[in-house]
């Protein structure tokens, strides 16, 4: 599983790159166009992620303007041999709007900080990353 961690807090960074790499490669992103940098390499490298953290507050560009711009870069990228990653929002509000305005950003889970690996887990066999997660 390739994943890509985009998170401004060093230690929200810390914390799911020891949850993540034990199963593949992890890259970090500190702000948003850094993780659509990312990402857009990615994409064109022919190896794209499998999986994005992606967290909703950030300096630069936040968290819902990043995953627009991620799925449309996907929106114009992936052919019938690749598919979009699975993007997990991240965040310190367990509000119902920034879940509602992730999910309307196609965003395919919510995750309210502090992150722990049974949360993880748990949304990673919901959205069938089961077998590439133990």
């Amino acid at each position: 599983m390739k994943s890509l961690i985009v998170e401004d807090d060093p230690t929200g960074r810390l914390l799911l790159r020891d949850l993540l790499a034990p199963h593949g490669e992890c890259h970090v992103a500190v702000n948003g166009k850094e993780a659509v940098s990312a990402y857009q390499k990615a994409l064109e490298d022919g190896q794209p992620y499998d999986l994005v953290c992606l967290d909703i507050m950030m300096p630069e560009m936040d968290g819902h303007a990043t995953l627009k711009e991620i799925r449309a870069l996907e929106e114009s990228k992936i052919t019938d041999s690749i598919r979009g990653a699975r993007i997990i929002m991240t965040t310190a509000l367990d509000d119902i709007r920034n879940a509602e305005a992730a999910y309307q950003a196609l965003c395919d889970g919510y995750l309210v900080k502090p992150v722990s690996k049974s949360k993880l887990r748990g949304l990673l066999k919901k959205l069938d990353i089961k077998e590439k997660i133990s």
